[in-house]
């Protein structure tokens, strides 16, 4: 289902402070080299190379409803599509059915910004190439929210959200948790080759998830994976975001 473009209810923008956002700290990236890009996986995860990377900031979880459901009570904005679901909108798990100008609405309203696809590669797998946030040792229950382990054509499972400090083990070598399983993140890049130009049929058209989720099989749960998705899209109940303070 295609939807217009969701109008931004709110443009400013507050400076952005290490606490920003209550109960999410910022924590800081360093810049520097690191590697970006997958040989071995889907071919729009190619090439691999060296990037050399500015330092960023980026939140410790997920938004949460409960954050979201602050900047809404704040600004006007319109709530979240689950905000009021038995399981998925509970307080400490992340928001999900936002579209991208609800996640560019959110991160504004602090002075932040949603994370280049390089800024959420470099958290989440380091600066050595890390298939996993936790290094390159197997997904399993005690790292991440995930579907079940069969390959499969599309998301499966049928467990839900887990709170957004869950999984501890799974944690990025700064410390960020869920980069990888429990929701899809937006970011701010729109989908296209990582060499060359976007065909016409997609330039300019989509923008890019990264992650994984609660139903997502292991194919799709990797710091490198790619999910182009249509930005006004609002009822997905597996994505959501975090924010990044950013001079790009």
């Amino acid at each position: 289902m295609l939807l217009t473009v969701a109008t931004l209810l709110w443009t400013g923008g507050a400076a952005a402070r290490e606490d920003a956002i209550a109960d999410n700290p910022l924590v800081e990236i360093p810049g520097g080299p690191f590697v970006f890009g997958n040989d071995t996986g889907d071919e729009n995860e190619r090439p691999r190379h060296v990037v050399d990377g500015k330092a960023f900031a980026m939140n410790e979880t997920e938004i949460t409803n409960a954050q979201y459901r602050r900047f809404v009570a704040v600004t006007g904005h319109r709530a979240a599509f689950y905000d009021r679901h038995p399981s998925l909108g509970l307080p400490d798990h992340p928001v999900v059915g936002v579209s991208f100008a609800d996640a560019v609405a959110f991160c504004a309203h602090y002075g932040l910004k949603l994370p280049s696809e390089q800024e959420y590669e470099r958290a989440a797998r380091g600066t050595q190439g890390a298939r996993f946030p936790w290094r390159d040792g197997p997904a399993d229950a005690t790292h991440a929210n995930y579907g079940r382990d069969a390959c499969c054509d599309k998301d499966t499972g049928d467990q839900m959200t887990a709170p957004a400090r869950s999984f501890p083990l799974g944690a990025s070598r700064e410390g960020l948790l869920n980069l990888v399983g429990n929701v899809w993140e937006w970011t701010r890049d729109f989908y296209a080759p990582y060499r060359g130009e976007a065909p016409p049929e997609i330039a300019g058209k989509y923008r890019v998830l990264r992650g994984g989720a609660w139903n997502s099989d292991p194919i799709r749960l990797s710091t490198t994976y790619r999910l182009a998705y249509d930005p006004d899209f609002r009822f997905a109940a597996n994505g959501g975001f975090r924010c990044v303070r950013s001079s790009d």
